[in-house]
């Protein structure tokens, strides 16, 4: 069986897409096929410089898959895709 692929969610706090991603991801994590963390960006200076005005940001096995929203249909979409 091959290993569930990697999302990361780059956030910070009070970022109401965000929280939107962040539910879209908890809700798709029950089919399986993906783990997913969550990254605050204030708390890494280079982190904040890099995705400052992009957040949230989807990483999907190390490669930038979202920015600013994602739609379910969209992510599973590049999930089966990488």
């Amino acid at each position: 069986m091959p290993d569930p692929r990697q999302v990361v969610l780059y956030t910070r706090a009070g970022c109401h897409l965000c929280d939107e991603v962040k539910a879209t991801l908890s809700r798709l994590e029950t089919r399986g096929g993906f783990t997913w963390s969550e990254v605050d960006i204030d708390s890494d200076p280079e982190l904040q410089q890099k995705f400052d005005q992009e957040v949230p940001v989807v990483f999907i096995n190390g490669k930038k898959a979202f920015k600013y929203r994602m739609e379910e249909r969209d992510f599973l979409r590049a999930l089966g895709a990488r």
